[in-house]
C-alpha cells in the first residue's frame, strides 16, 4: 500500500471521512498500477472514477458548507476548483503520454501530496466549524 487513510485525517464528520477513506483507496489502486506498469485501460478506468467521485466528494462538502453558513467556503471551494484543474491536466496527460514515472511523479505530486494536505489543512477546520454548530 502506497497511501493509507489513517485516524489522524478523520475530520469528525462521518460522511466526510467515509469519502476520504475511499478516495484513499482508490489513489492507492492507482499508485499500484502505475507501479505493476498496468496497461492504459485499467490506469484510465481508475482515473475516470477518481474523476467522478471527486466531483461527488467536493459537491457534498460544499453543501455541507453551504448549509452550516461556513465563513471560509469561498476559499475552501477555490482549493477544490484549483484540484479539478491540476487533476484534469493529468488526466489529459495520461491520455496524450501513457503512463511511465513522470506519471507516477505528477500523481503524487498532483492528487497524494494535495489530498493529504487539503484535509489536514482544510477539512479538518470544517470538520472541526461542523461538530461545533450541532454542539451549539
Amino acid at each position: 500500500m502506497l497511501i493509507s487513510w489513517t485516524p489522524e485525517y478523520a475530520v469528525g464528520v462521518p460522511a466526510i471521512d467515509r469519502q476520504h477513506q475511499e478516495l484513499f483507496r482508490k489513489i492507492d489502486a492507482l499508485l499500484e498500477a502505475c507501479n505493476r506498469g498496468e496497461g492504459k485501460q485499467v490506469l484510465g478506468e481508475t482515473l475516470t472514477f477518481l474523476e467522478d467521485y471527486v466531483k461527488i466528494h467536493f459537491e457534498s462538502e460544499e453543501k455541507a458548507m453551504i448549509a452550516q453558513n461556513y465563513p471560509e467556503y469561498q476559499s475552501h471551494r477555490g482549493e477544490h476548483q484549483k484540484f479539478v484543474e491540476n487533476f484534469m491536466g493529468l488526466k489529459k496527460e495520461f491520455e496524450t503520454e501513457g503512463t511511465g514515472i513522470r506519471l507516477v511523479a505528477l500523481t503524487n505530486r498532483i492528487v497524494v501530496n494535495w489530498l493529504k494536505d487539503h484535509i489536514l489543512m482544510t477539512d479538518t477546520k470544517l470538520g472541526a466549524f461542523i461538530k461545533a454548530k450541532q454542539s451549539e
